[in-house]
């Protein structure tokens, strides 16, 4: 297995993604150049960042779907634009004060601060990151915002801003963003006219309406009703993971996507499965009570590009879609498995974590099969359990604020440990051993821990280590090589459901916020074990040699 730092390769995504800071966005100070200092290692830190080539076989797909590719790969660079003001303000600006070596690495952060290192800046000149990133005034006060009496303060698709007299005001996305959401919308609209795909073009032209109007109702329920269609693209304001000050604000993304027809086929059949798996989850009645749409679909893919939210510091390997709870209870979700991705991460971290920390008796279990189902049915899980308050006063998603993102990680994670192991039990995932997905699961806590607790998905892992080291699912020795425990593990894994699943329905935020407290914390043990990961010139994660020139087009 080869490693490669990016050395160069970071640099030279600035001609592969994002241009300017979107119009209407708030900017952060620039430091000025006179000012910068050394900083830390950032030759070091770009080598924990291997270098994979985004590409599949496009022969697949028809002359008019070719020609579609490349306007959504300029649609996904405006989403690009868009993220960079929101998580920073004006690229262009910070960009021009920096020094080789910092662009590189603010190309990777999406600005001068470290994703997975918690966020800290490492450009002397910067102070800390803000928790709301752009999406708020950097001066806003909690008083100011409670005090605003205008119900679209807390709507996903809105920027607060002031106005000429200081006074906090809402200013919808679709107006903030005119003008590269009018040129993204009118390139999917092209896309659309090429498409072959009936459902594939009903969705590209309700998308584009979507982003000119901050509606995406309609245009979700489309996306939901495709199913023969070969390329996918997953476009607009999306995730809440930027927004660490309320939870509110959807950040601007993009996926390009190429279905693996043979890989999609073999998933087909657990989506059935999910209102089965719903009643057996290990909690009462009331907290599973709610029905997962059975429209649900599990598909894998190539991802031949990311942009904007989804590429900034740890790169998305699965996608579970439309967030929107109306959506998921009507017609369930997609789950997107991203193979070529996935395929990367497994070979150049997770198997070299296994062979520094796993116990030798039981590396054969770390196995790309099992890394892929526990992937997998992370994005089946976050269908299931509650997304309504057990009270009826609302949704998990409000009730819990900043607190939903990573705690809805964490119910994934172990509600998809959960599944693999009742359908195993059932018989239909094979010949291979339910002991593979447990030390491949234990394996990746130390993958996704690295991303630091600015992470929704390294606080999830956190939370999970600790609570399975109290239960006894693995031990540890002296020399820091981890040995699972088949039946602790088991007996860890609803205990931890069960936890979760109640801190949701309950919509208890000060329980989760305790409960975060207790076990986010990083030991002396797994700081030792962090150490010796590091010092092994284990990347930390992948970065994309990505775009039409990588694809030959």
């Amino acid at each position: 297995m080869k490693k490669t730092p990016i050395g160069s390769l970071a640099l030279a995504l600035a001609l592969l993604v994002g241009a300017c800071g979107g119009e209407g966005a708030q900017t952060n100070p620039s430091p000025a150049a006179d000012t910068l200092a050394a900083g830390p290692d950032l030759a070091a830190k770009l080598a924990e960042y291997a270098s994979f080539t985004l590409k599949t076989d496009l022969s697949t797909l028809s002359e008019k779907e070719r020609q579609m590719i490349p306007l959504l790969l300029e649609a996904a660079a405006i989403m690009d634009q868009i993220y960079w003001s929101q998580a920073y303000g004006d690229k262009d600006s910070l960009m021009a004060s920096l020094t080789p070596e910092q662009r590189a690495f603010a190309e990777i952060n999406y600005g001068p601060w470290e994703r997975l290192a918690d966020n800290l800046p490492f450009v002397d000149a910067v102070g800390p990151k803000p928790l709301g990133a752009n999406f708020y005034p950097t001066d806003m006060t909690p008083e100011e915002f409670e005090a605003l009496a205008d119900s679209a303060k807390t709507s996903q698709y809105t920027l607060l801003r002031r106005d000429e007299q200081g006074k906090l005001i809402v200013v919808p996305y679709h107006q903030a963003y005119a003008e590269p959401i009018e040129k993204a919308a009118g390139l999917l609209e092209q896309a659309a006219a090429l498409a072959e795909d009936k459902g594939l073009a009903e969705y590209l032209r309700l998308r584009a309406q979507a982003l000119r109007t901050d509606d995406y109702l309609a245009s979700d329920m489309a996306w939901m009703s495709m199913k023969t269609n070969r390329i996918d693209f997953v476009v607009g304001p999306i995730e809440n993971y930027e927004d660490q000050l309320f939870g509110h604000k959807a950040a601007h993304e993009a996926f390009l996507l190429v279905k693996d027809m043979e890989w999609s086929q073999r998933l087909e059949k657990y989506a059935a499965m999910l209102p089965e798996m719903q009643r057996g989850l290990p909690v009462p009645d009331r907290y599973k009570a709610e029905k997962p749409g059975t429209d649900s679909e599990l598909n894998a893919y190539d991802v031949i590009f990311y942009a904007g939210d989804c590429n900034s510091g740890s790169k998305t390997i699965a996608i579970n879609l439309p967030n929107d709870e109306r959506v998921q209870l009507a017609k369930g979700s997609r789950r997107l498995q991203l193979k070529n991705a996935m395929r990367a991460k497994f070979d150049i971290i997770l198997l070299p974590i296994a062979e520094l920390l796993v116990d030798s008796a039981q590396r054969r279990h770390v196995t790309f099969d099992a890394f892929f189902s526990n992937t997998m049915f992370h994005e089946v899980a976050h269908g299931l359990g509650i997304k309504n308050l057990v009270s009826g006063q609302g949704t998990v998603r409000d009730a819990l604020a900043e607190q939903n993102s990573w705690l809805e990680e964490a119910k994934a994670d172990i509600l998809g440990l959960y599944l693999v192991t009742k359908l195993h039990e059932k018989g239909e995932l094979g010949e291979a051993e339910l002991m593979d997905n447990y030390v491949t699961f234990m394996a990746g806590i130390f993958r996704s821990v690295r991303f630091g607790g600015a992470s929704a998905h390294g606080t999830a892992n956190l939370v999970c280590y600790n609570f399975f080291k109290q239960r006894g699912a693995f031990t540890r020795s002296p020399e820091g090589i981890h040995t699972v425990d088949f039946g602790k593990t088991q007996a860890a894994m609803n205990a931890l459901a069960e936890r979760i699943l109640t801190l949701q329905g309950d919509g208890a935020l000060e329980g989760v916020r305790q409960f975060r407290q207790e076990m986010g914390v990083v030991d002396g043990e797994l700081e030792q074990d962090l150490d010796r990961i590091g010092g092994a010139g284990i990347p930390r994660d992948i970065v994309f040699e990505q775009g039409r020139q990588v694809l030959g087009l």
